[in-house]
């Protein structure tokens, strides 16, 4: 299984906060993630808005690799949700005229409204993975939304049910995963929290649509799932309610947050045969953890997997933090990795419990 990392390779989930300077920070804040255009975030003119994120881009970059990043993504600068650039950008969607889905709070949300076959015109984050492949050493990973979420985050007028809906985005994201591999990314990650806010669906066509958006992908894909972003949804579950399904996948990691619901690794165990990007930092809470405190978490995971198959992240939701917070947070989470791979070179006890 390709994991492209060395052991307990460090990265991020997706994004990285915003300056004050490109975005509304209090505006973003006050809202449902946005499924259609939020274009009334940003602060630059649309004359000097992609210049602007470049700049942002290359901030986040910088400020990932003095953390110690191994694995950087590009902060998703240009984004103003982790799906809303994607999924707005192909044939089939009216976002002039939304619908209105139910968000994962249960509150309505507006969202593109499907009048026609989904297709992708054109590639999407193509030059956003060059942008950053251009602009750093380190391996890169970049994020698209998941063809499951996509379609729970749109009203469907046009095809007879949702997993019809879902499978031509899966078409869409997997032309895309191609194009994106091309470019020069190391790893590409889908987006799918609504495999848990949606577990009765999911459990019908998700692992299909999964497994189409990502046949014959020539680089390791990693999957995120979640309950929902810690500056939004207060309150986590016990447990995933759609995990063990996920060992069936075509996908060869799993980013699972686990710091902020508190969850028992032994959770790990239900997929034997993925590698995991695991959530270590709670970003519901504005302390920065001690490395102990995450090393800790660190060692609790490797009682249940072996190190080549683990990485090392935060939880979701990293944009909604102050910046210096996200940085020390960082900061933390790579000296205490540090600290577990000298342990595993000295010879620590790492087998995975039987």
């Amino acid at each position: 299984m390709a994991t492209s990392g060395d052991i307990l390779a460090t990265t991020v989930v997706g994004s990285y906060p915003q300056p004050g300077w490109l975005i509304d920070r209090r505006a973003l804040a006050g809202r449902l993630p946005p499924r259609v255009r939020a274009e009334e975030i940003w602060r630059v003119g649309a004359d000097s808005l992609a210049e602007a994120q470049d700049d942002a881009t290359i901030l986040a970059i910088r400020e990932m690799e003095r953390a110690g990043i191994d694995v950087l993504t590009d902060g998703e600068m240009r984004r103003e949700s982790y799906s809303n650039r994607f999924a707005t950008a192909l044939d089939g969607m009216d976002i002039d005229n939304p619908g209105t889905a139910l968000d994962r709070t249960g509150h309505p949300n507006p969202v593109p409204r499907v009048t026609g076959p989904i297709r992708r015109a054109r590639p999407i984050e193509v030059d956003d993975l060059r942008f950053l492949r251009a602009n750093t050493e380190r391996r890169v990973k970049i994020t698209l939304p998941g063809p499951f979420t996509m379609a729970q985050q749109a009203q469907n007028d046009y095809y007879p049910d949702e997993r019809a809906l879902a499978l031509d985005l899966a078409a869409a994201v997997n032309e895309e995963i191609a194009d994106l591999f091309a470019a020069g990314a190391d790893i590409v990650q889908l987006d799918e929290p609504y495999l848990q806010a949606r577990a009765a669906a999911a459990g019908e066509y998700a692992i299909e649509a999964i497994n189409r958006a990502v046949a014959g992908a020539a680089g390791p894909i990693a999957l995120h799932t979640c309950f929902g972003y810690a500056a939004i949804v207060h309150e986590r579950p016990p447990g995933y309610a759609f995990l063990a399904e996920l060992n069936d996948c075509a996908v060869d990691l799993l980013a699972l947050e686990t710091a902020q619901p508190h969850l028992d690794l032994s959770i790990l165990r239900r997929v034997p045969d993925k590698g995991v990007i695991l959530g270590v930092l709670d970003l519901s809470s504005e302390t920065v953890e001690s490395p102990e405190h995450i090393a800790a978490r660190i060692r609790e995971a490797l009682r249940h997997l072996p190190p080549e198959r683990l990485q090392v992240a935060p939880d979701c939701g990293m944009k909604y933090l102050p910046r210096r917070l996200a940085y020390a947070k960082l900061k933390a989470m790579v000296e205490a990795t540090h600290v577990v791979r000298r342990e595993i070179a000295g010879g620590w006890g790492c087998e995975p419990a039987t």
